[in-house]
């Protein structure tokens, strides 16, 4: 018995080490992704292909339906299912640009909105269980979804570019017509779970989350309303969030327990975000 125990726990390391797409974690069955490192200048540009950052939803499919990157299956119309492979994609579900909330609106319903999904698309851009690099799975994930009897599928446009002045016209241009940033994917890389230098994004600005610790109140013409958020960020540092909201987020604030993400330029000394704005809540999918 004991040797069968070994045996068959060789086995499952083996598995996840050739398929890292089979490894869940937690009681919600969280996909292992591949997660993005933020930009820097010490890489070597040519090794990395290019596509745009979409603001959709992280959408993994195992073969059967779609799950969020907390494990939560997505309630998607079975005509919206049907055609789609039996192997694993990971991609995002968009309806567009500029239109996240909306989306994201639609994707947490229970019972699927069939006219609203109508207007998604589901984008891929890897194909977790392939064992080679990103250069043969990008091959072998066009001739996949060419394949397929699904016109709201497609892959997500993978370009190169030739030096850092290349990448940032591309990053003003996309940032132009409405866009979020680009991401880099590294040719020669294996999928790879967890956060590396395979993946990178770029963006005009930083991202990031933190927890409502309270409210606090406004004055002038926002007296009677929430003035500004304190917030904690996940090291624990707390700072004060007071721009970016319309007048109805301060008639009814976040509340104080909630997830909201914002965007700011660098940090200060002490590690506090500089010119954080708010964004949105962040929506437990």
């Amino acid at each position: 018995m004991k040797y069968a125990q070994v045996h068959l726990g060789s086995i499952l390391v083996v598995m996840l080490a050739l398929c890292p797409w089979l490894a869940w974690g937690g009681e919600s069955d969280q996909p292992a992704l591949s997660l993005a490192n933020v930009y820097h200048e010490n890489i070597d540009l040519g090794e990395y292909w290019v596509s745009e950052k979409l603001d959709g939803v992280r959408a993994f499919w195992d073969g059967d339906a779609f799950h969020s990157r907390r494990g939560n299956r997505y309630a998607a119309p079975d005509w919206f299912l049907e055609g789609l492979p039996g192997v694993p994609l990971d991609g995002e579900l968009w309806m567009g640009r500029g239109t996240f909330d909306e989306l994201s609106g639609v994707v947490r319903r229970l019972a699927p909105d069939d006219e609203a999904w109508r207007t998604i698309r589901y984008m891929v851009f890897d194909l977790p269980s392939h064992p080679g690099t990103f250069d043969e799975r990008l091959v072998r994930l066009k001739a996949l979804i060419e394949g397929l009897e699904a016109p709201h599928v497609d892959v997500v446009h993978q370009f190169r570019v030739a030096d850092e002045a290349e990448l940032m016209a591309a990053l003003a241009m996309v940032v132009h017509q409405g866009g979020e940033g680009l991401m880099l994917r590294h040719g020669r890389s294996p999928y790879r779970p967890g956060r590396s230098d395979d993946l990178l994004k770029l963006k005009t600005h930083e991202d990031a989350e933190a927890v409502v610790v309270a409210h606090l109140p406004g004055k002038g013409k926002y007296e009677g309303m929430m003035g500004s958020l304190l917030v904690e960020l996940p090291d624990g540092r707390r700072f004060r969030l007071g721009s970016g909201f319309t007048d109805e987020d301060r008639r009814v604030p976040p509340a104080v327990g909630a997830t909201v993400t914002f965007k700011y330029h660098g940090k200060t000394a002490n590690g506090i975000p500089r010119f954080a704005s708010f964004l949105r809540i962040r929506e437990e999918i």
